[in-house]
């Protein structure tokens, strides 16, 4: 099933991302995660790119993306990257998940590494995504970010690049994380007006560890609320309770984005089953309203 056709059914949609196991961690260790994530039943599950974008780590998400599908019977979205590959990489990559029966893929202009030279074939994101649909019957995805790309110049050449984007085919758009919901509203008013209707999900990331999540802030741009900020600095040298506030503060944002009507959360799971689940049950019997 092609991610685009999941939404319109009269709910929100609600999906998960996991990454592969780092190089030195058998591949293995990601069973445990979709164990845990299946029995919340989400409706699709994307899987990011490969480490640095080495061979093994394209395997490795094309690996668990085939298990996703083929084995827990959910849809699985495996990310690609401009930066990481070739069009003749490209080609094989998509060539090896139609043989699996993946049908989506996220595609990305991905993280600048200076440990891996970029390749040079894919400029743009929207390149990628115009390539991908000239090659077999892919649903594809896109990203997009509620505050501006951090490269962005502005706002609204931000929203201009993501309707290239869209015009380039993508059917669904998935947003960057972001901790305060009227920046992501705003956004959503922007793209509508741009001209931009394809389904948007809310991607939220539970705030579980202060230091994994300034450092996720500095990389994509987003801003800390007053109201965040003051939870790092009354419960950040306090473990459990930090976990505590931050899935009570992942919740309240869902909640609200439920009750606004948003096309779907997409839940960065950061491999902690346990975490997905405390947040879909929390929030299961608003899901279906």
């Amino acid at each position: 099933m092609k991610i685009a056709e999941l939404f319109g059914k009269g709910r929100p949609v609600f999906s998960c991302e996991v990454f592969p196991p780092k190089k030195e961690t058998p591949i293995d260790s990601i069973y445990q995660t979709l164990d845990g994530l299946k029995d919340i039943h989400p409706d699709f599950i994307s899987v990011t790119y490969g480490a640095g974008g080495t061979s093994n780590g394209n395997r490795s998400t094309q690996e668990i993306a085939a298990l996703i599908q083929n084995r827990l019977h959910i849809p699985a979205m495996a990310h690609l990257t401009c930066l990481a590959c070739t069009k003749g990489e490209a080609t094989e990559i998509l060539s090896a998940l139609r043989d699996s029966g993946v049908e989506n893929v996220l595609a990305l202009r991905g993280d600048r590494n200076p440990n891996f030279p970029p390749k040079n074939d894919f400029h743009h994101a929207s390149d990628l995504v115009a390539f991908i649909r000239r090659r077999g019957d892919f649903g594809v995805s896109a990203a997009c970010y509620p505050e501006s790309h951090p490269e962005s110049p502005d706002p609204v050449s931000d929203i201009r690049y993501l309707k290239e984007k869209v015009d380039a085919g993508a059917q669904h758009l998935v947003s960057q994380l972001f901790f305060d919901n009227d920046d992501f509203y705003r956004f959503l008013e922007r793209c509508r007006i741009a001209g931009i209707n394809v389904p948007i999900e809310a991607g939220i990331m539970p705030v579980l560890n202060r230091s994994s999540i300034e450092r996720m802030v500095s990389l994509c741009g987003a801003s800390m609320p007053r109201k965040l900020t003051r939870l790092l600095a009354r419960y950040g040298d306090h473990p459990e309770a930090l976990r505590q506030a931050g899935l009570a503060y992942a919740v309240n944002q869902i909640t609200d984005l439920l009750a606004a009507g948003v096309d779907g959360i997409h839940l960065y799971t950061m491999n902690n089953p346990a975490v997905a689940r405390h947040i879909s049950d929390n929030v299961a019997a608003l899901r279906g309203l």
